[in-house]
């Protein structure tokens, strides 16, 4: 079923693994969402535009760096967009720092689409 957003928003994507990049892509665009992605923490700091989306889905080991860490550096920044944590590197350690950094979900890579796309839906009917 595709979402169609009356005013289309972007889900900003984070993941060092540009065809984990590319799949998150066509998914969420199957769902009727616009996505915007990123290659690394730099680069989602870089960014100019975080008005313009309504979550994050952050990959938690970004090429050596924390994902974690990357959503504490935007909370301090005044960007307090919620997230979506995948990983594919799951323990006890991990979960619970994510759900300490609020987020909305926390995924374990392989994960389903429905289990990506339903807190993305409930964000987006949310704001409208």
């Amino acid at each position: 079923m595709k979402r169609t957003l009356s005013n289309p928003r972007s889900v900003l994507v984070v993941d060092d693994d540009r065809s984990m990049l590319r799949s998150l892509k066509r998914l969420l665009r199957q769902h009727g969402f616009d996505t915007t992605l990123f290659e690394s923490a730099s680069a989602l700091l870089g960014h100019a535009d975080f008005g313009s989306a309504f979550c994050i889905v952050l990959d938690i080991n970004l090429d050596g760096q924390s994902g974690i860490d990357l959503r504490r550096q935007l909370v301090d920044k005044g960007i307090g967009l919620p997230v979506i944590y995948i990983t594919g590197n799951d323990s006890s350690a991990n979960r619970t720092a994510a759900a300490k950094s609020g987020c909305v979900a926390y995924l374990t890579k392989p994960f389903t689409a429905k289990s990506l796309i339903d807190p993305i839906e409930k964000m987006a009917a949310a704001i409208g």
